[in-house]
């Protein structure tokens, strides 16, 4: 008897415990790239401990930690010419009048070659 009720106890805290992490992770709030920057920023500025701002951000110093790393390896990557930058609109518009340019040549050339 005393077992069975101590197996319905355990149930009961098992079913609590997994509501309460469950509600946890649905309220976790989700950072922006540009929250992480803002947060890792001004960690890096020292004006306040790193405790302080994760406590104030409500995030876990290894969290914070996580993020400051990440934020330090692609600015060495980006340094290093590693990451390929991605075209602005003039470059992707100059690039399509090229091609139009290149493919009707093709076809002036293939007609000459054809008659």
């Amino acid at each position: 008897m005393n077992n069975n009720k101590r197996s319905q106890n355990d149930q009961v805290h098992s079913r609590r415990k997994k509501s309460e992490t469950d509600s946890e992770r649905e309220t976790r709030k989700k950072y922006s790239a540009e929250e992480k920057i803002r947060i890792v920023l001004e960690g890096l500025r020292a004006e306040d401990s790193v405790a302080n701002i994760c406590r104030r951000e409500g995030i876990n110093t290894n969290t914070y930690y996580t993020w400051s790393k990440d934020f330090m390896e692609a600015g060495k990557r980006r340094l290093a010419g590693d990451i390929i930058r991605e075209a602005n609109r003039d470059e992707v518009q100059h690039l399509r009048k090229e091609w139009v340019d290149l493919k009707l040549l093709y076809a002036d050339l293939s007609l000459d070659h054809a008659v």
